[in-house]
């Protein structure tokens, strides 16, 4: 039978591991949550082992990171969407800057300039938050080429505010018929879109 003392000392092993691997995540809310399982393990740890300055620290850090991914719970009030244009150099830059985790999501991602006449870039604080790219083929009818969060706000709910405030533009439904990985195939799914014959339609209120 395992000694205490190894149980405990894997305990103290579990709470470093977890906060090393928090620091790792690209999406803050991932790494809020992974860190403060971690603080509050290492905490758990310091106290078994009498090391209450270690303990209050760690605990501190646990109520940041809840008082943090509250916050960030409520970010969709922060977020701002603008109308750009193809030769926007934001978007371009965008574009550009994220092109290889671009193409993981979207490996049929070609140049938008040829493929969209509507784009949108949505802000969170100031901080550009996600982008979409498609083509008004009919009136208020999308044909999504790219609907893209940035890593660090891929959990916050970009795609449902931008869904919520594209019908004040008069688009009513968006449709995405390109190549798309599995990760997006499941984010098309979480945010409702319907699959008909392999073309994932979305109705706006």
């Amino acid at each position: 039978m395992m000694e205490m003392s190894m149980i405990i000392e894997m305990v103290g092993y579990l709470g470093s591991i977890l906060v090393v691997v928090s620091m790792l995540m690209s999406s803050v809310i991932k790494l809020r949550v992974i860190n403060t399982i971690g603080s509050g393990v290492f905490a758990a740890y310091a106290l078994i082992i009498h090391s209450y300055p270690t303990a209050l620290m760690n605990f501190c850090l646990v109520a940041i990171n809840v008082y943090n991914l509250v916050k960030l719970s409520k970010k969709d009030q922060n977020y701002d969407m603008i109308d750009a244009k193809n030769d926007d150099r934001l978007l371009n830059y965008l574009l550009d800057y994220y092109r290889r985790d671009i193409e993981k999501y979207f490996p049929g991602f070609t140049e938008h300039s040829s493929l969209s006449n509507k784009a949108y870039i949505v802000f969170c604080g100031g901080n550009p938050a996600g982008v979409l790219l498609g083509k008004e083929k009919c009136p208020g009818v999308i044909d999504v080429t790219l609907d893209y969060s940035v890593p660090v706000y891929r959990d916050c709910s970009v795609g449902a505010y931008l869904y919520s405030k594209l019908p004040a533009k008069g688009i009513h439904t968006l449709v995405y018929s390109g190549k798309s990985s599995e990760s997006h195939r499941a984010y098309l799914t979480k945010m409702e879109f319907s699959e008909e014959g392999g073309v994932f339609i979305k109705k706006l209120d």
